[in-house]
């Protein structure tokens, strides 16, 4: 019924489609299925719409979309596409940057309208570097701050003698250890995170983060135990690993310029980035006894990108619980953050461990 697989059938195909098939639909989503194919130029059904229409995705997108008239999808490849605006043209790339198929990329393009915009990646980056600057002053040091002998003071950054403290455990991702930590964490969430939450929404891509955050911490609780955590790496690296996860798995259908030199790109600064925090955290302490900052964070938040990241960003618009691999990685999660915790609650005194003394 669609040879060239364009993801367009005409709806005449589509009545014999359900007449061979012996299939019944639901008479008022035929209508409103045939009155989208109406909205369009050619009269086509879109694939797209019929598969969010039976899933009861977006009804109330579809019956605005259907009274307004206003539904043009478009059946040539975006690309294609010509006289755009550099709004239309900007969409598009975002699609061909996030998105591995063409009928995913058409949908987002044509459903896309910048509201709400990607609210949380830029909130969470003005936020850390309005932190950042006021420790700058504060300290007087915006290079190597954590070379500071009143750096561990920070209420917000994550220490071992202070892990009751629960809310450190998110906080710490608003210190950093100097303007060479905070500029390629900005970077990467900006040049990630902003489109993929333009796609994905502030609620999936918010929940990657804050996973990889949380995930960051709780692993240098349990594998460095006297160490600090700073930075927001861990869910940095959740974002950029759970992306560059999706594009090798979707390499033929991703359709970004120069693919292969930008993941080699990304791959550079985030090891750049992570040896830089391994040798941070064995140079000498400029606060003895206690060591610098760890880089298990970074660890976390790659564990988190490649399980639940993934599984968020290869559902562009579907519903995840009715993922099977959803339900597996959020479990195992669950389970270690419950370890984690119990970890810290029982771990520390039963091993007798010698924790440095409180900033």
């Amino acid at each position: 019924f669609d040879p060239e697989n364009t993801g367009y059938i005409s709806t005449e195909k589509f009545r014999s489609l359900l007449q061979r098939h012996g299939s019944e639909l639901d008479p008022h989503k035929l209508e409103v299925l045939l009155a989208l194919a109406d909205s369009n130029s050619e009269g086509r059904i879109c694939y797209q719409d019929f598969v969010n229409l039976m899933s009861n995705k977006r009804s109330n997108s579809f019956r605005q979309a259907i009274l307004q008239g206003n539904r043009r999808l478009c059946s040539k490849a975006l690309l294609e596409e010509t006289g755009l605006s550099l709004s239309q043209r900007l969409i598009r790339h975002v699609a061909y940057e996030t998105l591995p198929r063409e009928i995913d990329r058409k949908w987002y393009y044509d459903s896309y309208t910048c509201c709400p915009p990607p609210w949380f990646m830029i909130t969470i980056t003005i936020v850390e570097v309005a932190f950042f600057l006021y420790n700058g002053v504060v300290l007087d040091r915006f290079v190597l701050q954590v070379s500071h002998p009143l750096y561990l003071k920070n209420a917000l950054l994550y220490h071992p003698q202070l892990r009751a403290q629960a809310w450190r455990y998110l906080t710490y991702i608003f210190v950093h250890a100097g303007i060479e930590h905070l500029g390629l964490n900005v970077v990467l969430q900006l040049l990630v995170g902003v489109p993929l939450e333009m796609v994905h929404g502030a609620a999936r891509i918010s929940f990657v983060y804050v996973a990889g955050v949380v995930a960051g911490s709780l692993a240098v609780s349990v594998a460095d135990m006297t160490a600090p955590v700073v930075g927001s790496s861990g869910g940095v690296y959740a974002l950029v690993s759970a992306h560059l996860a999706n594009i090798v798995m979707n390499w033929s259908g991703m359709k970004c310029q120069f693919k292969l030199l930008r993941m080699a790109v990304a791959l550079i600064c985030m090891s750049f980035e992570f040896g830089r925090a391994v040798w941070l955290r064995f140079h000498p302490s400029a606060y003895p006894p206690c060591p610098h900052p760890s880089f298990m964070a970074h660890l976390g938040g790659v564990m988190v990108g490649i399980t639940l990241g993934v599984i968020i960003l290869r559902n562009y618009e579907q519903r995840l619980q009715d993922q099977t691999l959803w339900w597996i990685f959020l479990s195992i999660y669950v389970i270690f953050v419950l370890f984690a915790i119990f970890w810290n609650i029982f771990a520390y005194s039963l091993l007798d461990l010698k924790l440095p003394p409180p900033p």
